[in-house]
Parts: structure tokens; C-alpha cells; sequence
């Protein structure tokens, strides 16, 4: 018989409970960080020596300890040179779906969180996604805070104007978020899939699909532009007279052809739209870049992973690699190229989600969100505004910023204790003292406990 981690008793118990009553059950009356110093994310800064208080899952009053009171009975945290953080948002993320083992699903989501991923946006949904939100939402699973798109739309799915109407209303009459778009999508299908999600009210986001192009896109105002689809072909000039169709891996077959003169003006229009827009320049990096996939398989969080998942990242970027296309030097230019044009769009102001594409090549959930978070600030982008990416910023794209995204009073409780400044070092997102989600402590003993567990399910 097949082993039920425990984690996965916790899901099947808090699941029969009635909603939001099973997972407070558990929380301490109050929990408080105590001489903490806190970057809330509203500005720049750091508070430093706080006293956070923590009730029901929402963040109650912040302070120095001259203006806190601590109740008697609540749970203290000693934050003494640590710094309080929110959690942070994996915003192109994938939940298993029905095909997927419950052992699976669980761990992913537990992967998520100890990272201190405790908002994700799923890219690829479908119906148990749905409820699977709810559950999330209503504290009867331990879980990030979930968004989902609903099924793929891309040239298989919506092959006609009608296609697209009907397949745009059914995904708003499902609940789902968000309407997530592929490759393939012919211009007159794309048009009418823009008019009918601006009719019934929902937003879009994902790939741009070379018969529309990123202008066209930014133009249709996308939610988000996912991986910069599109912005590399954007850089070639129709005197280069290529068929668009041979882009290869995100216009890694065009970075001779890419005119960077083209390039503020394609990042001054994407802010003057207020389109968004999900790097994933981690995953590019471990994808298409210069790296051994045989050194980066070896990467201790790789242990995560189902071995049969593993080996196929590294056969995926091995074959990849054997493209003829492909050589060291063009792999150094399309990381460089890619560099330039995040810094160019980071310029002008346009709005950054951050985003990994985990579980994807090399991509741990939550693990992969630390690598995505050096990838930004490596390309120019400060500490600050990359945590932002993650924290802030995420809220106020989902018009959620009354309700979490920063640590402020009345936010819910989804916080990570750092052990040193992620400000001064971005790299310091890694090193945990702990994650609360939605007020649910969770010490790194008891990640670690877990991980471990983790992979010995997988053998390691």
C-alpha cells in the first residue's frame, strides 16, 4: 500500500472541515515577532527594532515595544537581527492537475512555501483548480494563495473568431481568473479573443503569439507579457525580411537580426499601456543560456524532484543544446540581448511580476523564485524593486493591495523572517528563520523536517 505522507493527512482532514475553521483552529490567539526590523515594502526603508502582532491570520498592529502591548498568552518570535518581510508571489507558476498524484500536488504546494511563496498565479488551469482556490482561500488547506487562469487558449483551441468568443465566455462563467493565451493564434482569432474578454470582463495574459506580435499585443493591453515574448522579434526590423515563424526558442534564432534602436520605444509604449510584464529570466538562463544541464541537475534542490522529471529537464536541454542553431557564443547573446531589453522596459517604468515558470526546466517550485530574484538584479534591477516584483506589486495587479503584499496592519499574515537584509543582498531571501502563511508559523526546522521527507520520497 502507498505510503500518505503526513502533510497529505493534513489536506484530506482540513479538507472535510467546514470553511475556515479547520486551519485557525491551530493558529495561537496571538503570535508575535518581537525586535524585528521590518521592510514593509510601502517605501524603501527598513523599521528597525518592531514589535509585529499577528491574530486570525491578519497582521494586527505594528510598533516599537514602548507603543506595543503583547498579551500575556501570545506566542513570541524573537527577531533580534532578522528582518520581516511579506511573502512573495510565484506569478507564472503550475499546479498539477487531476493527472498528477495527491502526494505530488501536496508536495508542490509545500515546495512553494518554503521558499516563503505564499501567492502563486497559475498558468495552465483547469476546473479542480478552482476548487482547489476555494480551499486555499478558506484556510482548509495549507497552501499559497492561489489565481488560476483557466485552459490553454492557443492555435489548436481557438482556430476560429467563434472559437475564441465561446471559449472567452465559458472561462468567465467558470470563475476562472484570468484568460491564459499560448502560441499560434492567428491575428483575426486574437482580435475577436480581445473584444469579447473587454465585453464579459476578464483579463489575459501569457505568450504573444508571432501572428499578432508585441506591438499588437501591448497595443490590445495584455495583463501581463509573460517570459518578454515577443519583445526580442520586436527588434527586427522588417528590412531584415525573416519569416517570423522561424523565431526559434523566443527569437533565439533573431538576436543577429535584433536593432536596439528599436528598444525604448517598444518599453515607453508597454508603460504607457500599463502592461505588465513576467520576466522568467531565470529560466532562460537554465534553459537556453550557457549552462551545463548535467551541473545544473546536480544542484542540491534538485532532490525535490521526481528523478523521471529531472532527467527529462536534462535530456530536454540537451537536445536543445544539440539544435544547430545553438553554440555558446549565440546562448551568451541571447542572455545579454534579453538583459538589455528587461533593463530597457525597467527604465521606463514598466510594472514587474515576479515570476520563475516553476515546475519547468530546472525550475523547483519556490527555489527557482530565488535564482528568478538574483536574474533581476543581475540585469540592473535594484534589490528593492525586484522584491517589489514579488511582494507589492502582485497586489496591486490583482487589486488586492488593502489586503496583502506588504506588512502593514490589516494585511494578512504572510510574512518570511530573513536572517539578513535582502536589501543589501538579494541572496539573503534564502536564508529563512521561518514562514508564516496567513498567520500559520511554520519555524525552518519544521521546512527542513519536511523537505527532507520530501526527498526521500524521491530516493535521495
Amino acid at each position: 500500500m502507498k505510503r500518505i505522507g503526513p502533510y497529505l493527512v493534513l489536506l484530506l482532514l482540513l479538507s472535510c472541515n467546514p470553511p475556515g475553521e479547520s486551519q485557525n483552529e491551530n493558529l495561537a490567539p496571538v503570535t508575535a515577532f518581537t525586535n524585528v526590523n521590518v521592510i514593509p515594502m510601502d517605501e524603501n526603508h527598513v523599521l528597525e527594532n518592531q514589535t509585529v502582532l499577528i491574530s486570525e491570520g491578519k497582521i494586527t498592529a505594528i510598533g516599537d515595544a514602548t507603543s506595543i502591548k503583547v498579551p500575556e498568552q501570545a506566542t513570541m518570535i524573537d527577531g533580534t537581527g532578522k528582518f520581516l518581510i511579506p511573502g512573495l508571489a510565484e506569478m507564472h507558476a503550475h499546479i498539477p492537475g487531476t493527472n498528477a498524484s495527491p502526494e505530488y500536488l501536496e508536495n508542490t504546494l509545500f515546495l512553494y512555501l518554503s521558499n516563503g511563496v505564499t501567492t502563486i498565479r497559475g498558468m495552465l488551469g483547469q476546473p479542480s483548480h478552482l476548487e482547489l482556490r476555494e480551499k486555499a482561500a478558506n484556510n482548509e488547506i495549507l497552501s499559497p494563495r492561489i489565481f488560476t487562469s483557466g485552459p490553454s487558449l492557443n492555435g489548436n483551441t481557438v482556430k476560429t473568431p467563434e472559437d475564441a468568443q465561446k471559449m472567452v465566455t465559458e472561462q468567465k462563467e467558470a470563475g476562472y481568473d484570468f484568460l491564459k493565451l499560448h502560441p499560434g493564434i492567428q491575428l483575426e482569432v486574437f482580435n475577436e479573443l480581445v473584444a469579447s474578454a473587454n465585453e464579459v470582463g476578464i483579463p489575459f495574459s501569457g505568450h504573444v503569439s508571432v501572428h499578432v506580435g508585441i506591438r499588437k499585443a501591448i497595443e490590445a493591453q495584455y495583463g501581463s507579457v509573460d517570459h518578454l515574448d515577443g519583445y526580442l522579434e520586436g527588434l527586427v526590423p522588417e528590412s531584415a525580411n525573416v519569416d517570423p515563424t522561424q523565431n526559434g526558442f523566443f527569437g533565439f534564432n533573431f538576436v543577429k537580426y535584433a536593432d536596439l534602436s528599436l528598444l525604448d520605444d517598444l518599453s515607453v509604449s508597454t508603460a504607457a499601456k500599463n502592461v505588465w510584464v513576467v520576466p522568467t529570466h531565470a529560466l532562460m538562463k537554465r534553459w537556453a543560456g550557457s549552462l551545463s544541464p548535467d551541473e545544473i541537475g546536480a544542484e542540491p534542490e534538485m532532490k525535490y524532484m521526481p528523478r523521471q522529471t529531472l532527467e527529462a529537464w536534462i535530456n530536454n536541454v540537451k537536445q536543445f543544446q544539440s539544435n544547430a542553431a545553438y553554440t555558446v557564443e549565440n546562448a551568451i547573446a541571447f542572455i545579454e540581448l534579453r538583459d538589455k531589453i528587461l533593463k530597457s522596459l525597467y527604465n521606463a517604468g514598466v510594472g514587474m511580476l515576479l515570476g520563475s515558470d516553476a515546475p519547468q526546466i530546472f525550475n523547483v517550485p519556490g527555489f527557482s523564485i530565488q535564482h528568478e530574484l538574483k536574474a533581476m538584479v543581475d540585469a540592473g534591477i535594484s534589490n528593492y524593486d525586484a522584491l517589489k516584483s514579488g511582494t507589492l506589486n502582485p497586489a496591486i495587479f490583482f487589486g488586492k493591495e488593502n489586503e496583502f503584499g506588504m506588512v502593514k496592519a490589516g494585511h494578512s499574515a504572510d510574512l518570511i523572517l530573513l536572517n539578513a537584509n535582502p536589501l543589501d543582498d538579494i541572496s539573503s531571501v534564502s536564508s529563512r528563520s521561518g514562514v508564516m502563511v496567513r498567520g500559520r508559523w511554520m519555524p525552518e526546522s519544521e521546512i527542513q523536517q519536511r523537505l527532507a521527507e520530501i526527498a526521500a520520497q524521491n530516493g535521495y
